[in-house]
């Protein structure tokens, strides 16, 4: 049996939503897994020699192609808790999304990973029980819940276990700018206050609502207010050379709110229009800091992950 799952790339935070916004962009990796030996054994008797992983495309030559792969180990954390797995296995990656660059390409990893081991044991797990592993797995929310949805993703922590609130949204354009500088995201939380003052906490609380009523409106005048953040980026954005000259580049050329992009180094902007101009302002930017950079213009991904399977 092999089974396809298309994983869109996210965006998180967006400025005042730390850890609780995610939106899902048209830029995807693809995993294929396919059981060579259908044959489904108890967890404690697999064999990693009958595990093969190959990769092409974003960081194919980074991805370790053994069990420490991130696809596997998500894969094999399902495996473990149903008690059942294929004998071997054959796991191939088709990454567009970059690693390390803020756009959940490890969320995507774990998402892929999750739908293809549930979906080739033929879905022992509900959609809400493969979210909850995907959160655990990935230790935040933003970017596995609006990976696994599509569009917009608001996630609330309540009592009871997870809050998923889709924000509708208009057709958009969204500006991604990533340089050339390795910022993973352990490190890039490394650098964040255990506590913060209230005005900062207040700051960011006042913000959400606006951002979320500007994005739902296509509201771009709202957007500059929106967008600012005190929780994160204050401690983020000095770390990567020409960053903030860039968020500030792209506003000067048009963007209507800018961000950091998840943990960085990216950013993220949102304009009516003027996009590859905005683009190009960033990377002037990031060049004259001695870093090359790459650009997209992304539509939001209004679905999310997506499987296929060939029995």
């Amino acid at each position: 049996m092999k089974v396809t799952i298309t994983i869109p790339a996210t965006t998180a935070n967006l400025g005042p939503g730390f850890d609780c916004l995610g939106l899902a962009l048209g830029l995807y990796n693809t995993v294929t897994m396919t059981a060579v030996d259908p044959t489904s054994v108890g967890p404690t008797d697999v064999d990693t020699d009958e595990l093969r992983i190959t990769a092409v495309g974003e960081g194919a030559d980074q991805l370790p192609t053994d069990a420490t792969n991130l696809v596997y180990r998500a894969a094999d954390c399902l495996f473990n808790k149903v008690g059942k797995r294929p004998s071997r296995l054959h796991i191939h990656l088709d990454n567009q999304i970059p690693i390390g660059s803020g756009l959940g390409s490890s969320g995507a990893a774990v998402v892929g990973g999750l739908l293809a081991a549930n979906t080739l044991l033929s879905n022992p797990l509900s959609f809400a029980e493969v979210q909850q592993l995907a959160i655990a797995h990935e230790g935040h929310p933003d970017n596995v819940v609006a990976a696994l949805h599509g569009g917009l993703i608001l996630v609330v922590q309540g009592d009871e276990g997870w809050h998923i609130e889709p924000i509708s949204l208009p057709p958009l354009r969204v500006i991604i700018v990533l340089p050339t500088f390795g910022f993973p995201t352990a490190a890039a939380r490394a650098v964040l206050p255990t506590c913060v003052p209230r005005a900062d906490a207040i700051f960011n609380h006042s913000r959400l609502p606006l951002l979320l009523r500007a994005l739902q409106t296509a509201d771009y005048a709202k957007l500059s207010l929106a967008m600012q953040d005190r929780m994160h980026q204050p401690y983020r954005v000095p770390l990567v050379p020409g960053l903030a000259e860039a968020l500030q580049a792209a506003q000067a050329a048009g963007a209507a709110g800018v961000a950091l992009s998840g943990a960085g180094p990216s950013l993220v902007a949102f304009a009516r229009d003027n996009h590859e101009a905005i683009a190009a302002a960033a990377q002037v930017a990031f060049t004259a800091a001695g870093l090359p950079s790459r650009a997209w213009i992304l539509p939001v991904a209004h679905s999310g992950a997506a499987v296929n399977s060939d029995q």
